[in-house]
């Protein structure tokens, strides 16, 4: 074979990872999302993100659903992460401000697998971004372990565990087995979290 034709599958190869690596970030680019940071004006994010939300009530405390699954992006330039498309997903305000979010970063309940990807990954964005885990004595971050696998089987147990970034912000994370009548003999889980300024001791 010549060198020419090498070269030439060398660079067609080449072109056809570029292509689907573009299109994969087409794809995700697509997905609607809640573009947020904590204590902006409501109307900022509604302006930023692609889905649909509606207006803050002025003057009160409240909180409002997107209309559609999104995923939420995080835009705090040292502490931001970003989240699987959700289902269930809640913004709250307070006198027309973002005051925090309340989510399942996952569209339907998920097997343990890859509820443990799905959490794993976000562990991984947020120890690269500076969160650290706290208050680890009682309630240790969530690891694949045989231990945390059993704990969560468990259907009286489950896990809850937080993070927190700097003195600006924390995450309260819960993972239970959850009963989904579409898929009755699977074991399935729903993962929660909460973000907002630090409410608990570290």
């Amino acid at each position: 074979m010549s060198l020419s034709t090498n070269r030439r599958r060398g660079v067609l190869g080449l072109v056809i990872i570029l292509l689907l690596a573009w299109s994969a970030i087409s794809l995700y680019a697509d997905e609607p999302e809640i573009a947020v940071m904590l204590g902006e004006p409501w109307e900022d994010m509604r302006q930023r993100s692609s889905a649909e939300i509606d207006p803050a009530i002025p003057g009160t405390f409240w909180g409002r659903q997107t209309r559609t699954d999104a995923r939420l992006r995080f835009i705090d330039p040292q502490y931001g992460f970003v989240t699987p498309m959700a289902r269930f997903f809640t913004v709250a305000f307070n006198r027309e401000r973002v005051e925090n979010i309340t989510m399942s970063p996952q569209v339907e309940p998920l097997l343990l697998d890859d509820t443990l990807k799905v959490v794993m990954d976000l562990q991984g964005q947020w120890r690269k971004g500076g969160w650290i885990p706290i208050r680890v004595n009682y309630n240790p971050e969530l690891a694949d372990t045989p231990e945390w696998r059993a704990k969560l089987r468990d259907s009286d147990g489950g896990g809850t565990f937080y993070w927190q970034a700097g003195d600006q912000y924390q995450l309260m994370v819960g993972v239970r087995r959850f009963h989904d009548y579409r898929n009755p003999d699977e074991e399935r889980y729903l993962i929660t979290f909460q973000l907002a300024t630090p409410w608990v001791q570290p």
